[in-house]
C-alpha cells in the first residue's frame, strides 16, 4: 500500500486542498499570487500533484509534465512571510483532515521542506525588485501563462 492508499486516496487530498485554498482565498499576501480569480484550477493542480507524489494516479505528470516546483514558482515573490502564511494554511488544512499521527507527521515534514525550498527572496513584499530584478507583486500583474501548483 502507498501513503496515498493509507490516508484514504484522492478524497483525503481533495479535502486537504479545499481547506488550504479556502484559507488562501482570504489571505492578502498569497491570494494575489494566483493569476486566476477562481482558485479552482490551482486547487486541481495541487491535488493532482499531491496525489501523484504520494503514490496515486499520475495525472499531474500526464497533464503538466515534471513538477519542477522551484521553476514554476520563480515568478512569484516568495519571502519568509509568504512561506509562513502558506504553512499556516496548510497546517489548518492538515488539522481539519485529521490523519493518523504517523501520516500527519510524514505529510507535514514534506510540506515544511517544500515550503522552505520555494523561498526565493528575503526582501519584504512591495519593497524594491524581487529576486533577479523581478518586480514584486505590487508592481506587476501576474503573468497569464504562469501557474502555481
Amino acid at each position: 500500500m502507498t501513503f496515498y492508499d493509507e490516508v484514504g486516496g484522492r478524497p483525503t487530498f481533495e479535502r486537504l486542498v479545499a481547506v488550504f485554498y479556502r484559507e488562501v482565498a482570504l489571505d492578502p499576501v498569497l491570494k494575489p499570487m494566483y493569476p486566476e480569480e477562481d482558485l479552482g484550477p490551482a486547487a486541481e493542480r495541487l491535488t493532482w500533484f499531491l496525489v501523484q507524489y504520494w503514490g496515486g494516479p499520475t495525472t499531474y505528470g500526464e497533464q503538466r509534465g515534471h513538477p519542477r516546483l522551484r521553476m514554476r514558482h520563480v515568478p512569484f515573490h516568495i519571502d519568509p512571510d509568504a512561506r509562513d502564511r502558506w504553512l499556516r494554511h496548510m497546517r489548518t488544512a492538515l488539522d481539519e483532515v485529521q490523519l493518523s499521527p504517523l501520516h500527519e507527521a510524514t505529510l507535514w515534514d514534506y510540506l515544511e521542506r517544500a515550503a522552505y525550498a520555494m523561498v526565493n527572496t528575503f526582501e519584504p513584499s512591495g519593497i524594491g525588485a524581487g529576486p533577479q530584478g523581478r518586480p514584486t507583486l505590487e508592481h506587476r500583474a501576474a503573468p497569464e501563462s504562469t501557474e502555481t501548483t
